[in-house]
């Protein structure tokens, strides 16, 4: 390698991930079990336009992950201090309490961070790719760059899957559906077509044609990936049939992403986040 790449390179198991598209399911799940934490979706709901503007802040946080995994030692440092700076000037009251509390909380954050690291993995296996054990902590741990990223002191934060799955138990009692979990459920699941994509005829087309039919496939999909736990708190099965249909479900997507970007030329078939990376390490 000949250049910067950031906080992980192309021998690291985080590359080796997110080359994979079917993580973008992954990173719908996390927004779903985001929204199980009161105070994390709390804050949301009362510090964002998510409700008017849910696709640009989609976009925007796909491509702060974006930037985190295949950014350049400035550019994930600029994005970090940037993301630190709106959170240390935000705050939401807790509708159960009252208690208004930071949004730079290192609870919340924490909840975040595991919630979106664990998704996208969990995803991952469950779609078919294929990871180690010592795989699986690997990428975990790697993940604490990007914990401290956001103003985590890496050591407080579950580095395997074993810290991970200990860290959800103690932490389910506070986990539970409340009003701003649902509304934001409903929006991850029928979101909002936006005034501005074409004509009223075309977003008519999306609102009830096969565009939303397999957008609510996407989301059902997501949903099925949840933990059972998770799945009971949303009012949904947590039987083992569900687990595995949505494994089923998530295969199928990553056989029908890899077809698609077999035929499709070299340029189209990574990011180009990732490109720019691969060329800053000599590599492409």
């Amino acid at each position: 390698m000949t250049g910067d790449v950031g906080l992980f390179g192309p021998d690291s198991i985080t590359w080796k991930l997110h080359r994979e598209p079917i993580l973008m399911l992954g990173g719908l799940r996390s927004l779903y079990l985001q929204a199980l934490h009161p105070r994390t979706v709390a804050g949301v709901a009362q510090n964002s336009g998510y409700r008017s503007d849910m696709w640009g802040r989609l976009v925007r946080t796909s491509d702060y992950v974006a930037t985190v995994i295949y950014g350049s030692t400035a550019q994930v440092e600029e994005a970090g201090s940037r993301l630190r700076r709106l959170h240390s000037r935000l705050s939401a009251v807790d509708p159960r309490t009252g208690e208004r509390f930071r949004l730079d909380d290192p609870d919340l954050l924490r909840w975040v961070h595991v919630a979106e690291v664990e998704s996208f993995l969990t995803t991952a296996q469950r779609a078919g790719v294929p990871l180690t054990p010592a795989e699986v902590d690997g990428y975990y741990t790697e993940q604490l760059r990007a914990a401290e990223l956001v103003g985590l002191d890496p050591a407080t934060v579950p580095a395997t899957a074993a810290e991970v799955a200990d860290y959800y138990a103690a932490l389910r009692p506070e986990l539970g559906l409340t009003r701003d979990s649902a509304e934001a459920a409903f929006f991850l699941t029928l979101p909002p077509i936006p005034e501005t994509w074409g004509s009223r005829a075309l977003r008519l087309g999306l609102t009830l044609g096969p565009p939303r039919w397999a957008y609510l496939g996407l989301a059902s999909t997501a949903l099925g990936l949840l933990p059972p736990w998770a799945r009971k708190m949303y009012g949904a099965p947590g039987w083992p049939t569900a687990d595995l249909a949505a494994a089923l479900s998530a295969r199928s997507l990553r056989a029908l992403l890899k077809g698609i970007l077999a035929v499709l030329p070299t340029e189209y078939r990574i990011s180009p986040a990732h490109q720019a990376a691969l060329t800053r390490a000599g590599l492409a």
